[in-house]
């Protein structure tokens, strides 16, 4: 690089009209080029997403008295001319004027590559200024940010940021600061007061690479250019806090924001790092949870959300929605499945929202789509005025739940709504359209365990309301996870230590109690309780080494007898049950397990252990990577490495006391191996 100024003289000026102009020889080395660049880098390479600030008249944008977010690492802009305009505004609305402190060019060419933008209190008076008779206004305030032309993308990105300021901010006199002046002398209209607070500027910049294959047909903007997140008072200073918050603390952590052409804030989405790396282990099934976004909650939140391998929910991502149309949920979607390297669930739960469902089609082609079947069944109740609605309701469960066969099912709806004379209620009519979506019977030959829903519980089921500030659901969102992380850390720990009293003299619960988590186990224990039921194991059909049998089930409450099929494979140990539990549950059903304890088979075969429901499998809750991945030379991706390694001793470290210790000694005998190699002279 050569040693040159800006070409711009008036920008190299502060308020009191002398030149402040550091030329910064070689201002960027090809290190620091590289960390800056990694830095910004952090979360774009990981979902090939970018932060982009598309080229806008930004002088009207701040006459508009329009609020900008506060300047973050990784924002991006057309040109070095739109950067400072976006700093000059955001500097202006909070009360301060800005200068250009530096800037720098390539070696033999007058085009710029970089600069400083700093508050005009930054730095203080040399001897010669301290002996004029001007007032001292500056206060050594480091408020700045840095910018560099990526020439890769030609856009200029902001590689470095400093937001605190050492010093009251003063409207009046920043109204008066050169660089207000000038935007001023550009536009020659008053300033008007905000009615609204908005975010301005930033844009998702969507790449064919992160959304999959070139021809998937991209949805068309149908969205109102006006229709923006609506903020309250707060509100954007909750949701910024937090993202920096998270993301000091995550290395991980990504969020991504969708704006509309003019700059209105439409989606944002976020996910953590715990959170990425625990859809590896749990991503098999997926509920979507709408009811704050359907239900026009102050927080507009959308969330995902699985079932950890003892049965309790967790968080899989959240996203802030400014409406519910297709276009808004495609985008979510493909934002979703980005930041999860593309890794479709097996099965997605929703709600009756056909944009929802249309955007799972086209983003989620090969995900099985279904519909949460509590809630289709407390909808049913609610929808239909009938006479005798208790009857109903335990006709309606006989139905659905009940029917174990698809020929089974249609019959008994048939009845029912010609009994209740709910035939031709239309809402009830389309429901039915929609049937294999719903219904267990249609889809229990369909892998994915828990997939009905039944079994998970949004993450957030209970602790939001209606009138909810942003400041509050974060405070809410960071303290559940917290109780969330603990509560697996003691289910982990119990389950290692749980020695139960056996029931039963089975093998099968004693192979059981060893191999699942606690939770899991109790669920399970009740199939093997349950087998004493199960009587009259007959064989009534062979093909080779398939075989089908009947086994008979007296249910005690209701005194009946049911039969219920089950297919066995002797050779490949398979074995098959028309109740379906296993692809619904995760675990093998007591007419399946009656069939194998007929046929000698003592231990549960292998693959009706699922890895998600196991105890003794390690899961480490962050990203891992091998050293020889690293550039061991660039400081920040030798933090990302060390730090995730250091997350995995602290996992394992919090399994019980001994390991604490164990843990907590290498963290301090590591400490004084680093302390002693840094005092060695090289």
């Amino acid at each position: 690089m050569e040693e040159e100024g800006s070409g711009n003289s008036e920008e190299l000026l502060d308020d009191e009209g002398e030149e402040d102009f550091e030329i910064e020889t070689d201002a960027l080395t090809n290190e620091d080029n590289q960390i800056l660049e990694v830095k910004s880098d952090n979360l774009e390479n990981a979902i090939h997403q970018a932060l982009i600030v598309q080229r806008t008249d930004l002088e009207n944008e701040c006459e508009h008295g329009k609020s900008y977010i506060p300047p973050v690492v990784g924002m991006e802009f057309e040109s070095y001319e739109d950067a400072y305009n976006y700093y000059n505004c955001y500097a202006k609305e909070l009360g301060f004027g800005i200068r250009v402190k530096s800037s720098w060019t390539k070696r033999n060419s007058k085009e710029k590559r970089g600069a400083v933008l700093c508050c005009n209190c930054e730095g203080f008076k040399t001897t010669k200024e301290a002996s004029t008779q001007r007032k001292e206004t500056r206060t050594g305030c480091q408020a700045m940010i840095r910018l560099r032309l990526v020439e890769s993308s030609n856009r200029w990105r902001l590689d470095e940021v400093k937001i605190e300021h050492n010093h009251l901010f003063d409207h009046e006199k920043a109204q008066n600061s050169r660089s207000h002046k000038k935007t001023e002398a550009g536009t020659k209209r008053k300033l008007e007061s905000a009615v609204e607070v908005e975010i301005q500027t930033i844009k998702l910049f969507r790449t064919p690479v992160s959304y999959g294959s070139s021809s998937e047909r991209e949805p068309n903007n149908n969205l109102d250019p006006m229709k923006r997140i609506k903020f309250g008072n707060g509100d954007i200073l909750a949701l910024y806090d937090y993202f920096r918050r998270s993301q000091l603390t995550d290395p991980n952590f990504f969020y991504i924001m969708d704006l509309s052409d003019e700059g209105y804030l439409r989606n944002v989405f976020w996910i953590d790092s715990r959170s990425r790396a625990a859809y590896s282990y749990f991503g098999d099934v997926v509920v979507v949870d709408t009811t704050c976004v359907s239900n026009k909650y102050d927080v507009p939140l959308l969330s995902f959300s699985g079932l950890n391998h003892h049965g309790e929910s967790l968080l899989l991502g959240c996203c802030l929605l400014v409406d519910e149309t297709l276009e808004t949920y495609i985008w979510l979607m493909r934002a979703w499945l980005t930041c999860l390297s593309g890794r479709a669930p097996q099965t997605i739960i929703t709600d009756r929202c056909k944009f929802l469902q249309g955007a799972i089609y086209e983003v989620l082609p090969r995900s099985n789509h279904r519909l949460c079947l509590p809630h289709v069944m407390r909808s049913i109740q609610e929808n239909l005025e009938v006479r005798e609605s208790e009857m109903f309701g335990k006709v309606l469960d006989r139905t659905v739940y009940a029917s174990m066969k698809v020929e089974e099912f249609e019959t008994r709806w048939e009845e029912m709504v010609q009994r209740f004379a709910v035939k031709d209620h239309d809402w009830l009519r389309n429901l039915y359209e929609d049937r294999e979506k719903w219904v267990p019977v249609y889809s229990k030959n369909t892998p994915g365990g828990i997939f009905t829903g039944e079994y998970i519980n949004p993450f957030f089921h209970g602790y939001l309301h209606e009138r909810m500030t942003w400041s509050e659901f974060f405070n809410v969102h960071e303290l559940l996870l917290q109780k969330k992380i603990h509560k697996e850390a003691l289910d982990d720990f119990e389950s290692r230590e749980f020695m139960p009293v056996l029931q039963t003299r089975c093998n099968y619960e004693l192979q059981a109690s060893q191999l699942y988590s606690k939770g899991i186990f109790s669920k399970f224990l009740e199939e093997i309780v349950l087998m004493c039921n199960c009587f009259g194991v007959a064989q009534i059909h062979t093909n080779g080494a398939i075989v089908t049998y009947v086994v008979k089930e007296r249910d005690a409450d209701v005194a009946e007898v049911k039969n219920f099929e089950v297919v066995y494979d002797k050779v490949g140990a398979e074995v098959r049950c028309v109740c379906g539990c296993f692809n619904f549950r995760g675990y093998l059903c007591r007419h399946a397990l009656s069939v194998l304890s007929c046929n000698g088979v003592e231990e549960i075969p292998s693959q009706y252990i699922l890895t998600r429901w196991r105890k003794d499998v390690k899961r480490i809750y962050s990203h891992d990577f091998d050293s020889n991945g690293i550039d061991v030379s660039n400081p920040v991706q030798r933090y990302d490495h060390l730090y995730r390694r250091a997350m995995q001793v602290v996992a394992e470290g919090m399994g019980s006391k001994d390991h604490h210790m164990v843990a907590w000694q290498a963290f301090k005998e590591s400490l004084n191996k680093v302390r002693l190699a840094a005092e060695k002279p090289v």
